[in-house]
């Protein structure tokens, strides 16, 4: 469910990607962030500076690296990815309309996890139209883990991103108007697995669109300990 649009734009599509294995077992973000008022304040503002980030770059896995190094997620700031195979997903209900193609037009999907010191950051499910590629990148994509970017790269294609939303708030609607935060059994800050959003389209020179993607962004991107007085440089 979209709680939080963000202005739509138009960036490059998530530059060329290492395809080493992910670790099977990446942990989940610790809950290490407490439930207090300026704790939500901060972790709010974390979001939407990573997605103003995200959205004013072309490669969004550089952005990742950039954040990884930044906040000390892990020992090298190298993002890795992992196709996933053996998985489908059906299309968005109005994919095929974005994509410009009827009902029996043959739709394939593609999954990849990217990884940051064995936190999964973000998780893309893409669709792709095989009869807008040519037979070279269909086999390839087909048969490698190669990333989908370089493969359809010859198409000098470009990206209009659809939406861009913050999936989770860790401030309740009407906040800066007094509205009490929500109750926690506990002193920590419990987020989601998935906390932000971004939806776009491919385009190739000829303006056919031929690949729909959703990049789901996970809790594992606020996995370092929030500066205390203690702790601030």
């Amino acid at each position: 469910m979209r709680r939080h649009a963000v202005l739509p734009c138009v960036l490059g599509l998530t530059g060329s990607l290492l395809v080493t294995p992910v670790p099977a077992s990446a942990p989940d973000a610790p809950t290490i962030w407490r439930g207090d008022f300026t704790s939500r304040v901060e972790v709010l503002a974390l979001l939407q500076s990573l997605n103003a980030d995200l959205l004013s770059h072309s490669s969004a896995t550089l952005t990742l690296e950039r954040w990884c190094g930044s906040h000390h997620l892990a020992a090298e700031a190298k993002v890795v990815a992992e196709r996933v195979r053996g998985v489908d997903k059906p299309l968005p209900e109005d994919a095929r309309e974005q994509l410009g193609i009827g009902a029996d037009e043959s739709v394939r999907y593609r999954r990849v996890l990217l990884a940051c010191g064995g936190h999964v950051l973000s998780e893309a499910d893409n669709w792709y139209v095989p009869g807008r590629l040519t037979d070279a990148m269909n086999h390839e994509l087909d048969t490698t883990d190669t990333p989908f970017g370089k493969v359809v790269q010859p198409l000098h294609f470009r990206r209009q991103t659809l939406s861009a939303d913050l999936l989770w708030s860790p401030l309740p609607q009407g906040w800066e108007t007094g509205a009490p935060l929500p109750p926690s059994p506990t002193d920590v800050l419990e987020m989601p697995h998935f906390v932000l959003q971004h939806r776009a389209v491919l385009y190739d020179q000829a303006n056919r669109p031929f690949s729909l993607v959703m990049e789901s962004y996970t809790s594992n991107l606020l996995a370092f300990p929030p500066v205390t007085p203690g702790n601030r440089p």
